[in-house]
């Protein structure tokens, strides 16, 4: 098949960095031309992953971008986002305002801290205070409790992390330090022979043929961002080959066009790719149920396939997102080829159905320590509760998770089976059942006032970086 490629002048990377200083990025924060949102308007010349920078960034500080418009042709890089903050409001804090235009205007890779005034969450990189874990593996029930058991067993207290699962893959990065000395693990024996025990266990779940790799990593400044790290986990674990069990694949007379075609009352995704021959771009187009960071893992798995967007255009309207990207590879050619475009496609859809939500929501909050994690996995095995997904952290002495769980009955989960659940980890848990259309709120048996925080993903995640107050990070399920 013909292979349409659009070359460009030899570009030096070196002048980047002095295109920067003559033309940086500028940032205009609108409250007066939408009624209903703040447009957030970046101007900035061009670089393989800015759109992927800014969307995180607002990602970070939890605001919901309902549109979008995107077009950096010519070396120049201009975007228009439609946000609001979680409750629909607009902008306005001041604070945050600087923040955001900071954070967009500071140079790449730069080591420079960015304090956000009043809110507690910064962006979502490695925490420099601990030693991180990563690990992929074949997705089954009581592994994370089996796991977080050896942790505890070793001396290694987890401070914080996140973990997905997905088609029977998971994905986790936690980070964890000595238990006695509260500082990251260091000593490369100590490091192997825990890594030795961790493999054992999640080989033993492994069929003939599944990877499984568990791997220390070294603090740095520069570390990928935690979600976009397990991203890239999940997608280097192929975990997009099996992707949704409805919906087929279909190409048009010229096999320039491949579908996933889904029903959206069964909230799966239906994306399409064809190619703009006038122009010299494939037009990716998704269509998915609309939910939170959905623009961050679409542009994630763009960017990290190595795919450049040079035009774009969001619509995240509930219940229905359309994402359209005009994109090539970096190398400047279109997507022609049956196999490619197959392979875009599953791995947009895997992008979106990562973080798709999985089971019913229990926050827990309980006071921290070491083999927490292990205390609460093994509670949710005894009561035949499997974890989807989870996201876990430490303010101070109070530690926070949120658990997406699931079980063979139904998920029917009750009252008194909360209340033996709190008796066991000492803590509060708040269940989100959406068949009630409210959130059950069980308290603690001890009768202590803390109330469980209902923080969002972003905020609690995160306020493990502010090292005054405590330490911080993500954990996994």
């Amino acid at each position: 098949m013909e292979q349409f490629c659009y070359y460009r002048p030899y570009y030096n990377p070196a002048f980047e960095s002095l295109i920067e200083r003559i033309n940086p990025p500028r940032v205009c924060i609108d409250n007066d031309s939408s009624k209903n949102c703040t447009l957030i308007k970046v101007d900035s010349a061009n670089k393989h992953g800015i759109l992927l920078e800014v969307v995180q960034i607002l990602t970070d500080l939890d605001l919901y971008i309902s549109k979008s418009y995107i077009c950096s042709d010519g070396g120049w890089f201009m975007d228009v986002f439609h946000v609001t903050d979680q409750f629909g409001n607009k902008i306005t804090d001041e604070a945050l305002i600087q923040y955001i235009q900071k954070a967009v205007c500071t140079k790449r890779n730069s080591e420079e801290e960015q304090v956000c005034p009043g809110r507690e969450v910064r962006p979502r990189h490695v925490v420099m205070e601990h030693t991180a874990l990563e690990i992929t593996m074949t997705d089954q029930p009581g592994l994370l409790s089996e796991v977080s058991a050896v942790l505890a067993e070793l001396g290694c207290h987890v401070s914080a992390g996140v973990a997905w699962t997905h088609n029977h893959r998971g994905a986790c990065i936690i980070y964890v330090d000595d238990q006695e000395m509260g500082r990251p693990i260091t000593d490369q024996k100590r490091l192997s022979h825990i890594q030795e025990h961790l493999q054992t266990v999640v080989e033993a779940h492994h069929k003939n043929g599944e990877k499984q790799t568990v791997r220390w990593t070294i603090p740095a400044a520069t570390q990928t961002h935690t979600e976009r790290r397990l991203h890239q986990l999940m997608l280097a674990d192929e975990d997009y080959t099996t992707c949704c069990n409805c919906g087929g694949s279909v190409f048009d007379a010229e096999g320039m066009k491949y579908e996933r075609l889904h029903e959206m009352s069964c909230e799966c995704t239906h994306v399409s790719i064809d190619t703009c021959k006038e122009k010299g771009y494939s037009v990716v187009n998704i269509r998915c149920r609309d939910r939170p960071k959905l623009l961050f893992d679409t542009v994630c798995a763009l960017t990290d396939m190595q795919y450049m967007v040079f035009h774009a255009a969001i619509s995240s309207n509930s219940p229905i997102a359309v994402q359209e990207y005009y994109v090539r590879r970096k190398d400047g050619c279109t997507l022609n080829t049956e196999k490619e475009r197959r392979k875009v496609s599953q791995c947009l859809i895997a992008a979106v159905e990562r973080r798709g939500t999985q089971g019913l929501k229990l926050d827990i909050t309980a006071k921290d320590r070491t083999g927490l994690l292990s205390d609460v996995t093994r509670v949710f095995r005894e009561n035949g509760l499997s974890v989807t997904r989870a996201e876990i952290g430490t303010r101070g002495e109070k530690a926070t998770g949120t658990f997406y769980v699931t079980d063979a009955s139904g998920l029917k989960i009750s009252k008194e089976m909360v209340e033996a659940m709190e008796k066991e980890i000492g803590g509060t848990i708040v269940l989100h059942d959406k068949s009630l259309n409210k959130n059950r709120n069980y308290n603690d048996t001890n009768g202590k006032d803390d109330k469980p925080s209902l923080l969002s993903l972003g905020s609690f995640l995160w306020s493990r970086l502010e090292r005054i107050s405590g330490n911080f990070g993500p954990i996994w399920s």
